[in-house]
């Protein structure tokens, strides 16, 4: 006589990454499925690590700049302002009028394009090819900005402590007002092909939903923490360059889910419009660097001619500058959240410890919470809204 038996069910624990497309870089998830739902998730990291932090403490401060870029590369600008900012809080400077106005221009316009870069990795990963295409022609013209400002497209390392090294070109402000004029109708067009597409909703509504509860928890910051409803951001929560005395609005969400945050960023590109716009209406002559004679180099024309200027160029080119022993910590709003720095000086040119506040490694704490119980396909739309750079997690 036969006995009946209950069937066994077992999970299965597969590998997504580290080389999967919509794992956005070298992330290695550890799945635990049960047929095709997530049981448990674990991200492992460290395939892009390169020492960043260490590195900065054996450069001087001014060669540190460029190692920020290579951070979260989609937003190198803001990475150099918290950076920079960090020092000038170090350093006790006053930044002049016109170099504030902008960096809240460039800071913004850096916004606009790393959001594209996430919008369009984002929809191709949920199958909607045409948007990616759509979101790289205007981030072309935003690397064209990078490229007339520095002479470098995707790492351009602008940003200067104490302001910066050379003002921005004639042709920069027509440029950015042309493209004042075009984004609206090309946002448009990503609305259009998205907001309301029934296939784009049923893989996003009610997908990697976070309460506020918990995204205050896990320390959330940006669109990843604000698509739950918490209006948080640092432009107004701890204003910098002025962000105080612009008019913009913070959007939040309302249900914490995939959806939500693609609503929140579609908003957030509205407003830096607005922000870039009245930043150009604003922008007056003057001077780009703070009165400090130690943190620039001379005049070209002086070191050719005099002695002193020729010394003096060279200590700053070979030595660089030293700020008072103490510390200091300075965030900005990146794209992805609270970006902060936090620099110690023991009176050197080489800075003795820093430190980086990464939102894309914190936000990456709550993927965990969005995927488990969800379908294995629900992952990568999770991991797509919130929007990491692995050069920033791993450092």
């Amino acid at each position: 006589m036969a006995i009946a038996t209950t069937p066994e069910f077992k999970t299965i624990t597969i590998n997504m990454g580290p080389q999967h497309p919509s794992t956005h870089g070298v992330l290695r998830l550890v799945i635990e499925l049960d047929g095709e739902n997530v049981v448990s998730i674990k991200p492992v990291i460290g395939y892009l690590h390169t020492g960043m932090e260490k590195s900065m403490e054996s450069k001087t401060y001014h060669k540190s700049i460029t190692v920020t870029d290579r951070m979260d590369y989609l937003s190198p600008l803001g990475n150099n302002m918290a950076y920079v900012a960090a020092v000038e809080k170090l350093m006790n400077l006053t930044i002049p009028e016109r170099a504030q106005v902008i960096r809240v221009i460039l800071l913004e316009l850096t916004r606009i394009s790393s959001h594209l870069v996430w919008l369009g990795t984002h929809a191709i990963d949920l199958g909607a090819m045409s948007v990616f295409l759509y979101c790289f022609r205007e981030r072309e013209k935003l690397l064209d900005v990078n490229d007339m400002v520095a002479g470098s497209r995707l790492t351009p390392s602008y940003f200067r402590v104490g302001g910066f090294f050379q003002d921005v070109p004639d042709a920069f402000v027509p440029h950015v007002r042309k493209f004042l004029a075009e984004f609206p109708k090309a946002l448009g067009e990503y609305q259009s092909l998205l907001t309301k597409n029934r296939i784009w909703m049923k893989r996003t509504i009610g997908v990697g939903v976070l309460s506020a509860e918990q995204a205050i928890d896990l320390c959330l910051t940006g669109p990843s923490l604000r698509g739950s409803g918490v209006k948080y951001d640092v432009r107004k929560a701890k204003p910098y360059s002025g962000y105080e005395t612009y008019d913009f609005e913070v959007p939040i969400g309302k249900n914490g889910d995939v959806y939500d945050r693609y609503l929140c960023r579609i908003e957030e590109m509205k407003q830096s419009l607005s922000i870039v716009r009245q930043g150009l209406d604003r922008l007056k002559p003057g001077s780009v660097r703070a009165d400090n004679p130690y943190l620039f180099p001379a005049d070209r024309t002086d070191v050719k001619l005099n002695m002193e200027e020729l010394i003096y160029h060279f200590k700053i080119m070979s030595e660089g500058y030293r700020p008072p022993p103490g510390d200091a910590y300075f965030s900005v709003e990146s794209p992805k959240g609270e970006l902060g720095f936090y620099v110690v000086s023991d009176g050197s040119p080489i800075p003795l410890r820093t430190r980086v506040r990464p939102p894309s490694l914190i936000n990456l704490q709550a993927l965990s919470e969005m995927c488990v119980g969800r379908m294995v396909a629900d992952v990568v739309a999770c991991i797509g809204s919130i929007d990491i750079v692995l050069g920033e997690v791993d450092r």
